[in-house]
């Protein structure tokens, strides 16, 4: 890939800025590219998924790397002229007049008329011994990206949140499980039958340890040194805002199931005008296809709001 940003992009106002370059943003901005619109994205290169092997369940990409589809995909958008790209850590947002600043430490100020949040959300994972060198490598969040590759071997969920059972559930699907609860998340009873027609094993002594060598699992232990043979975990751990523009800009913000996120209408509008967000950061349904889909409204209902704008003001 050879995008040269900054000597593409100059000290005049882009069109869009978009902050976060994994797969809703590179959406967001190929719709934008294509609409000939000067767009330029701005990406630290820490995406959520950094921490995969592979993405899976993506139509046409699947067991690719997540850095070879995204670096598929800034090379297809280096064609379009009036796409800029920016390694860089957004730190301040603020709106000026008719547009938007960024502050970009040590690169100055950028501005555009509209802005697109695609900054995404970091995990925040449970505090026990042994999880956070095997994230992504033999402990996941979602079934239906991972659950193929593992299915049939001994899995387990660690509960992290009243909603954990449902995931224990799902889980089941591919392969027998048991079911941790820390001694904090039993099932509902109307989730009972369920764990019962699908054999899923309920542990209550609280996880405080995965054993096993390197990235590889072969047990869990409990607060009282028993063992229960796993090969595979889930667990849906809850999840922070990685950026703080969203809070800056004055967006609203939503309590959401796992933690918070940026509040959209069905076009990915949020509660400041001119100002979109897609992707993670404004839903829990944690999916390369869901990113990518809601990156694309959020490009184009950006550019229809300056067709719409323009024509107003015409």
């Amino acid at each position: 890939m050879t995008v040269s940003p900054l000597d593409r992009a100059d000290h005049s106002p882009h069109d869009v800025i978009i902050i976060g370059g994994s797969f809703a943003g590179v959406s967001a901005a190929m719709q934008l590219a294509r609409a000939r619109r000067r767009v330029l994205l701005i990406d630290a290169g820490l995406p959520r998924n950094r921490f995969v092997e592979s993405a899976h369940g993506f139509l046409g990409q699947d067991g690719r790397p997540p850095r070879e589809i995204i670096g598929t995909a800034l090379s297809q958008l280096s064609a379009y002229p009036t796409f800029s790209f920016l390694a860089g850590q957004a730190q301040q947002a603020r709106r000026s007049g008719a547009f938007f600043e960024i502050e970009l430490g040590g690169k100055g100020i950028i501005r555009g008329r509209r802005l697109i949040l695609a900054t995404g959300v970091g995990d925040e994972l449970p505090e026990i011994a042994g999880m956070r060198e095997r994230w992504g490598l033999s402990i996941f969040s979602c079934p239906y990206c991972h659950g193929f590759e593992v299915a049939e071997r001994r899995l387990g969920v660690i509960a992290n949140h009243p909603m954990s059972a449902h995931q224990a559930v799902l889980v089941s699907d591919w392969g027998p499980t048991a079911y941790f609860t820390q001694g904090r998340f039993e099932p509902d009873e109307d989730l009972l039958p369920l764990f019962h027609a699908r054999n899923i094993a309920v542990e209550r002594n609280p996880i405080v340890e995965i054993l096993g060598r390197d990235t590889a699992i072969e047990a869990v232990r409990s607060a009282d040194g028993l063992t229960v043979p796993v090969e595979v975990i889930f667990t849906a751990p809850r999840t922070c805002l990685t950026s703080p523009l969203a809070e800056q800009l004055g967006c609203h913000i939503e309590d959401g199931p796992l933690g918070p996120l940026i509040g959209v209408d069905d076009q990915k509008r949020t509660s400041v005008e001119g100002v979109f967000a897609a992707g993670d950061v404004t839903s829990m349904m944690a999916n390369a296809t869901m990113a990518s889909a809601a990156g694309v409204m959020a490009g184009v209902s950006a550019h229809r709001s300056l067709v719409f704008e323009s024509t107003t003001q015409g």
